[in-house]
């Protein structure tokens, strides 16, 4: 009985983290800017961030992609001029990316656009409620992290 407990507690708790996921990803890819992606959000918003190049074999271990799904994001990017793209001088096999000046612009506008939804959702939640929840996402995010 022990084992149809747990196994109905994982099943309760990963519907609910899929199905917030698939909402909340719905929600925000309609408040981006035209013409802009979750994905491309979600890398610029790590280059503003972090504020130093990556190259793109960092940027897909970072979002859990390949690289050949990370090499058409940036692709994109670049098309859009919110990334520059250069050679490696020290690796000539390798390159490296940064943001653009219009792509901390995008980034901007972007968090400007979806702040509104995620502050309101912080807040009807109750800070208390997320609070308590962040550590066990953490520790979630983590145990997946080193188990990949």
């Amino acid at each position: 009985m022990a084992d149809e407990s747990q196994n109905a507690l994982a099943v309760a708790l990963f519907s609910e983290l899929f199905t917030a996921d698939q909402m909340l990803r719905n929600r925000l890819s309609k408040m981006l800017p035209r013409g802009m992606e979750l994905s491309h959000f979600s890398v610029l918003n790590h280059l503003a961030r972090f504020k130093q190049e990556r190259t793109p074999a960092q940027l897909a271990r970072a979002f859990h992609v390949t690289r050949g799904a990370m090499t058409n994001t940036l692709n994109k990017l670049e098309i859009a001029g919110y990334v520059h793209i250069r050679p490696d001088w020290d690796d000539a096999r390798s390159k490296l990316v940064t943001i653009s000046p219009a792509g901390v612009q995008a980034r901007d506008a972007a968090l400007a656009a979806i702040t509104p939804l995620i502050t309101d959702l912080v807040q009807e939640l109750g800070s208390e409620k997320v609070r308590a929840a962040l550590p066990i996402l953490r520790e979630l995010r983590l145990k997946l992290e080193v188990e990949s």
